[in-house]
């Protein structure tokens, strides 16, 4: 039989891959694989589930777990030298790039999905020698994800994030920074900034032309306006119109380099990311999929 690593975050989301592990196991042996489990622990480094990508021959990862789970696993790929295909069970808590990949929710269809698929490579974003699959971020409420609690985001989802956010309010005002790359120069304020290469943070669909086989990565920099000009570009965002905005900077970049001396945090797919200054690049196609859906024109 070929085989799979199967590799599992038990706290991801409300728990729910504990409930499917044989389920998982099911399928793929009744599709010709062997499924060798790896458990996340909490305090473990996940190189751990590449010490026997030597010996053994794996036609792919399976990964079960939100965002910073992916991202962990791709990062511990790349030290460990691992360049199979990775598969995605989106069950964290928000599971931006496994819906940017249009992998379903449920766990059964995720896994028909990822047998009956062909392989697509994809780009993967770098910032300062880290990989991120979905998002860099930086400025107000980006560091929201590192702060939530494990527990209640387990117990009520998403909500929990919204919650946290608003704790963080107070902290509310404008960022001084630095940006430089081929297409643009900003030296300004802003309240926030995102690089994406998927499209959503958080579930809100923020960079809508971004495409993660264009070598390109998506810059959205939320420009300091006054609460009132806050208001209707909210709205802007909720209706997708947002990148078209005098208050938004938006353009496409294959490297950036970022200067902020303001003790902001910066975060990569709801993780702690690296300090200032930032240099951030495209590797076009560097990242092997299985399950990938072909987006609707």
């Amino acid at each position: 039989m070929k085989k799979v690593k199967f590799i599992y975050n038990p706290y991801a989301g409300e728990n729910v891959i504990l409930d499917n592990l044989d389920l998982v196991i099911k399928l793929h042996q009744e599709a010709g694989y062997t499924v060798v489990p790896y458990r996340i622990d909490s305090g473990a480094d996940v190189i751990e589930a590449f010490m026997d990508f030597k010996e053994v021959n794996y036609s792919y990862i399976l990964i079960a777990g939100g965002d910073g789970t992916i991202d962990n696993v791709v990062n511990a790929m790349t030290k460990a030298g691992v360049s199979v295909p990775i598969g995605i069970l989106p069950v964290g808590t928000a599971n931006d790039f496994g819906k940017f990949l249009g992998m379903p929710s449920n766990i059964e269809a995720a896994c028909r999905q990822i047998l009956s698929s062909e392989v697509t490579a994809v780009d993967l974003g770098c910032i300062n020698e880290k990989y991120f699959v979905n998002v860099a971020s930086t400025g107000l409420f980006t560091d929201v994800s590192q702060k939530t609690d494990i527990n209640l985001k387990n117990t009520i989802g998403k909500l929990a994030y919204y919650l946290k956010g608003l704790e963080e309010l107070p902290n509310f005002r404008k960022l001084y920074i630095k940006i430089k790359s081929k297409e643009m120069e900003y030296e300004g304020y802003m309240y926030f900034m995102l690089v994406f290469n998927g499209q959503t943070a958080g579930n809100f669909k923020l960079a809508t032309r971004a495409d993660a086989t264009d070598g390109k990565l998506d810059v959205i920099i939320f420009k300091a306006v006054s609460i009132m000009e806050l208001i209707p570009l909210f709205v802007k965002v909720l209706r997708g119109e947002h990148l078209d905005s005098d208050n938004v900077i938006y353009f496409k970049t294959d490297e950036l380099y970022i200067e902020c001396e303001e003790g902001i945090l910066t975060d990569i797919d709801g993780e702690k990311g690296p300090d200032f200054p930032l240099s951030i690049k495209c590797k076009r196609r560097a990242l092997k999929v299985l399950g990938m859906k072909e987006k609707e024109e």
